[in-house]
Protein backbone atom coordinates (compact mmCIF):
# COMPACT_ATOMS: atom_id res chain seq x y z
CA UNK A 1 0.00 0.00 0.00
CA UNK A 2 1.17 3.55 -0.75
CA UNK A 3 -0.08 6.88 0.57
CA UNK A 4 0.02 9.73 -1.98
CA UNK A 5 -0.06 13.14 -0.32
CA UNK A 6 -0.66 16.42 -2.13
CA UNK A 7 1.02 19.47 -0.57
CA UNK A 8 0.17 23.10 -1.35
CA UNK A 9 1.00 26.52 0.05
CA UNK A 10 -1.21 29.54 0.58
CA UNK A 11 1.85 31.75 -0.07
CA UNK A 12 2.85 30.54 -3.55
CA UNK A 13 0.06 29.87 -6.05
CA UNK A 14 1.90 27.46 -8.34
CA UNK A 15 3.61 25.48 -5.56
CA UNK A 16 2.57 21.84 -5.41
CA UNK A 17 4.31 18.69 -4.27
CA UNK A 18 3.11 15.12 -4.31
CA UNK A 19 4.87 12.65 -2.10
CA UNK A 20 4.31 8.91 -2.14
CA UNK A 21 5.25 7.09 1.02
CA UNK A 22 4.66 3.78 2.78
CA UNK A 23 1.85 4.04 5.39
CA UNK A 24 4.16 2.17 7.78
CA UNK A 25 6.75 4.98 7.55
CA UNK A 26 7.01 7.47 10.39
CA UNK A 27 5.99 11.09 10.40
CA UNK A 28 9.74 11.79 10.63
CA UNK A 29 10.24 10.01 7.29
CA UNK A 30 7.47 12.17 5.82
CA UNK A 31 9.06 15.29 7.36
CA UNK A 32 12.40 14.42 5.72
CA UNK A 33 10.68 13.88 2.34
CA UNK A 34 9.02 17.31 2.59
CA UNK A 35 12.33 18.97 3.47
CA UNK A 36 14.04 17.27 0.54
CA UNK A 37 11.29 18.26 -1.92
CA UNK A 38 11.47 21.92 -0.83
CA UNK A 39 15.24 22.16 -0.27
CA UNK A 40 14.60 23.34 3.29
CA UNK A 41 17.25 23.00 5.99
CA UNK A 42 16.67 20.56 8.84
CA UNK A 43 17.33 23.07 11.63
CA UNK A 44 13.83 24.29 12.52
CA UNK A 45 11.18 23.09 14.92
CA UNK A 46 8.34 21.69 12.85
CA UNK A 47 5.03 20.03 13.58
CA UNK A 48 2.31 18.15 11.79
CA UNK A 49 -1.29 18.72 12.78
CA UNK A 50 -3.99 16.19 11.98
CA UNK A 51 -7.00 18.31 11.00
CA UNK A 52 -10.69 17.83 10.53
CA UNK A 53 -12.38 18.51 7.18
CA UNK A 54 -12.40 22.27 7.90
CA UNK A 55 -8.64 22.40 8.66
CA UNK A 56 -9.26 22.70 12.40
CA UNK A 57 -6.23 21.33 14.28
CA UNK A 58 -6.96 18.18 16.26
CA UNK A 59 -3.72 16.32 17.08
CA UNK A 60 -0.15 17.59 16.96
CA UNK A 61 2.84 15.44 16.01
CA UNK A 62 6.03 17.21 17.09
CA UNK A 63 9.62 16.85 16.03
CA UNK A 64 10.78 16.71 19.65
CA UNK A 65 9.05 15.74 22.89
CA UNK A 66 7.22 18.89 23.96
CA UNK A 67 4.51 17.65 26.26
CA UNK A 68 4.81 18.41 29.95
CA UNK A 69 1.22 17.40 30.71
CA UNK A 70 1.03 13.62 31.14
CA UNK A 71 -2.77 13.67 30.79
CA UNK A 72 -2.56 14.57 27.08
CA UNK A 73 -1.38 12.12 24.42
CA UNK A 74 2.01 13.06 23.05
CA UNK A 75 2.92 12.22 19.46
CA UNK A 76 6.54 12.45 18.29
CA UNK A 77 7.46 12.21 14.60
CA UNK A 78 10.16 9.58 14.99
CA UNK A 79 7.89 7.32 17.08
CA UNK A 80 4.58 7.73 15.25
CA UNK A 81 3.66 5.64 12.21
CA UNK A 82 1.63 7.47 9.56
CA UNK A 83 -1.24 4.96 9.54
CA UNK A 84 -1.62 5.28 13.33
CA UNK A 85 -3.22 8.70 12.79
CA UNK A 86 -4.05 8.72 9.08
CA UNK A 87 -6.37 6.09 7.64
CA UNK A 88 -8.72 7.68 5.14
CA UNK A 89 -8.40 9.40 1.79
CA UNK A 90 -8.98 13.15 1.94
CA UNK A 91 -7.51 13.31 5.47
CA UNK A 92 -6.15 16.82 5.99
CA UNK A 93 -2.92 17.81 7.73
CA UNK A 94 -0.94 20.95 8.32
CA UNK A 95 2.85 20.94 8.29
CA UNK A 96 4.09 23.98 10.22
CA UNK A 97 7.61 24.68 8.97
CA UNK A 98 8.08 28.14 10.53
CA UNK A 99 6.81 28.13 14.10
CA UNK A 100 7.64 31.78 14.76
CA UNK A 101 5.14 32.97 12.15
CA UNK A 102 2.91 29.85 11.98
CA UNK A 103 3.60 29.39 8.27
CA UNK A 104 2.58 26.00 6.97
CA UNK A 105 1.78 23.68 4.10
CA UNK A 106 -1.68 22.26 3.55
CA UNK A 107 -1.55 18.51 3.00
CA UNK A 108 -4.20 16.05 1.93
CA UNK A 109 -4.02 12.29 1.60
CA UNK A 110 -5.16 12.37 -2.01
CA UNK A 111 -4.95 8.64 -2.74
CA UNK A 112 -4.35 5.28 -1.10
CA UNK A 113 -2.76 3.05 -3.71
CA UNK A 114 -3.38 -0.61 -2.96
CA UNK A 115 -1.48 -3.56 -4.37
CA UNK A 116 1.84 -1.67 -4.54
CA UNK A 117 4.65 -1.05 -2.10
CA UNK A 118 7.37 1.56 -1.75
CA UNK A 119 10.54 1.39 0.33
CA UNK A 120 11.43 5.07 0.66
CA UNK A 121 9.41 8.23 0.18
CA UNK A 122 9.54 9.79 -3.28
CA UNK A 123 8.42 13.16 -4.58
CA UNK A 124 6.39 12.38 -7.72
CA UNK A 125 5.29 15.93 -8.52
CA UNK A 126 7.43 19.02 -8.00
CA UNK A 127 5.98 22.26 -9.36
CA UNK A 128 6.78 25.85 -8.42
CA UNK A 129 9.26 27.30 -6.00
CA UNK A 130 8.72 26.60 -2.32
CA UNK A 131 8.10 29.65 -0.15
CA UNK A 132 11.09 30.87 1.83
CA UNK A 133 11.63 28.61 4.81
CA UNK A 134 12.06 31.43 7.31
CA UNK A 135 10.81 34.99 7.04
CA UNK A 136 12.10 37.42 9.63
CA UNK A 137 9.68 39.79 11.30
CA UNK A 138 11.14 42.94 9.70
CA UNK A 139 10.83 41.42 6.24
CA UNK A 140 7.30 40.30 7.03
CA UNK A 141 6.34 43.86 7.99
CA UNK A 142 7.82 45.34 4.80
CA UNK A 143 6.27 42.76 2.46
CA UNK A 144 2.84 42.96 4.03
CA UNK A 145 2.84 46.75 4.01
CA UNK A 146 2.98 49.05 6.96
CA UNK A 147 1.21 47.95 10.06
CA UNK A 148 -1.59 50.43 10.67
CA UNK A 149 -1.99 50.87 14.41
CA UNK A 150 -5.00 53.14 14.31
CA UNK A 151 -7.81 53.04 16.86
CA UNK A 152 -9.46 50.10 15.11
CA UNK A 153 -6.33 47.98 15.64
CA UNK A 154 -6.98 48.03 19.37
CA UNK A 155 -10.63 47.14 19.06
CA UNK A 156 -13.28 49.51 20.31
CA UNK A 157 -12.87 52.91 18.71
CA UNK A 158 -15.01 54.42 21.48
CA UNK A 159 -12.37 53.47 24.06
CA UNK A 160 -12.02 56.08 26.80
CA UNK A 161 -9.32 55.83 29.46
CA UNK A 162 -11.70 57.44 31.96
CA UNK A 163 -13.85 54.29 31.79
CA UNK A 164 -11.24 52.55 33.97
CA UNK A 165 -11.21 52.86 37.73
CA UNK A 166 -7.74 54.06 38.71
CA UNK A 167 -8.30 52.97 42.34
CA UNK A 168 -7.96 49.32 41.34
CA UNK A 169 -4.43 49.83 40.07
CA UNK A 170 -1.24 50.50 41.99
CA UNK A 171 -0.23 53.65 40.14
CA UNK A 172 3.33 54.29 41.27
CA UNK A 173 3.04 53.90 45.02
CA UNK A 174 5.83 51.92 46.67
CA UNK A 175 4.18 49.63 49.17
CA UNK A 176 6.79 46.93 48.89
Amino acid sequence: MIYRFTIISDEVDNFIREIQIDPEATFFDFHKAILKSTNYRDDQMTSFFICDSDWKKEQEVTLEEMNVNSEVDSWIMSETILNELIEDEKQKLLYVFDNMTERCFFIELSEIITGKNIKTAVCTRNEGEAPKQIVDFEELATTSGSIDLDEEFYGDQDFDMEDFDAEGFDMGSNNA
